[in-house]
């Protein structure tokens, strides 16, 4: 009987040790799993914490770029603050419009006195050529809306395009403006003059409503950079002359080549 009893003792002490085993690792294997598990969710909490900074900094930046734009329109119509010298404004948008750059350089190239003032401006016209590019493919990319505020007019529905990033006229006007620094202008007072006009330039595309103010920013940035392209792919007239003739004289052998071709066959 005493044996007995002692062997069941036995099988039930056996039994909670077991069972506390189990629990116990059961137990270890929850903490592990719940520390593992705090710790993703802490960088996962981490990674969108940085993400929703990052956006939170994004939209407080285009929040400010917006008010500053509006606060800057006060030339967008005639109702506006500052409408009685819209037409003024006007008159300096369009000095920084391509199609007077564009006739006037071809004119003075072509018009040329020396061959010095003629390679100017061929590379001049080179340059507004590559801006019109770059512009168009920025643009194009980005398809950024012009501002609500903006006002359409007769000048505006035929020259103005749809989208916004960067402001044309402030690459254009850093552009242009580097240019005559490094080429043409050697005075104190033509170089202030100079620099004078392309800030006026870039002024008028917010006094006017046609751009916001980091299209003109990054307008005058890329229009900056974009004369160091021009200089380092500088076109000699000597080379443009070497140019043409080659391609002349492949023409010629081409057209002299067929009417080989054609005798012989006759």
């Amino acid at each position: 009987m005493s044996s007995t009893v002692s062997r069941r003792n036995s099988c039930r002490g056996s039994q909670c040790g077991n069972r506390a085993s189990f629990e116990c690792h059961v137990r270890r294997r929850g903490s592990s799993c719940s520390y593992f598990s705090s710790g993703a969710q802490t960088e996962e909490f981490s990674v969108s914490l940085s993400q929703s900074l990052f956006t939170i900094t994004l939209r407080f930046l285009l929040a400010i770029d917006l008010w500053l734009s509006k606060r800057l329109g006060v030339c967008a119509s005639e109702e506006s603050p500052w409408g009685s010298i819209r037409p003024l404004v006007r008159l300096v948008e369009f000095s920084g419009h391509v199609v007077p750059w564009f006739i006037g350089t071809v004119y003075t190239l072509l018009c040329g006195e020396t061959v010095a003032e003629q390679e100017i401006m061929l590379n001049l016209a080179l340059a507004l050529l590559l801006d019109l590019f770059l512009v168009r493919v920025v643009k194009t990319l980005v398809r950024r809306r012009r501002p609500t505020k903006n006002r359409s007019d007769i000048f505006s529905n035929f020259f103005v395009e749809r989208y916004s990033f960067p402001s044309g006229h402030a690459t254009r006007a850093a552009m242009c403006a580097r240019f005559l620094l490094a080429q043409l202008v050697d005075t104190t007072s033509m170089r202030v003059l100079v620099v004078g006009w392309a800030g006026l330039v870039s002024l008028s595309r917010l006094l006017l409503a046609r751009h916001y103010v980091t299209d003109v920013g990054f307008g005058l940035a890329m229009g900056y950079c974009q004369y160091s392209i021009v200089e380092r792919l500088w076109v000699t007239w000597d080379c443009l002359q070497d140019l043409l003739l080659m391609r002349l004289q492949e023409r010629l052998s081409r057209v002299y080549g067929g009417l080989w071709m054609a005798e012989w066959k006759h």
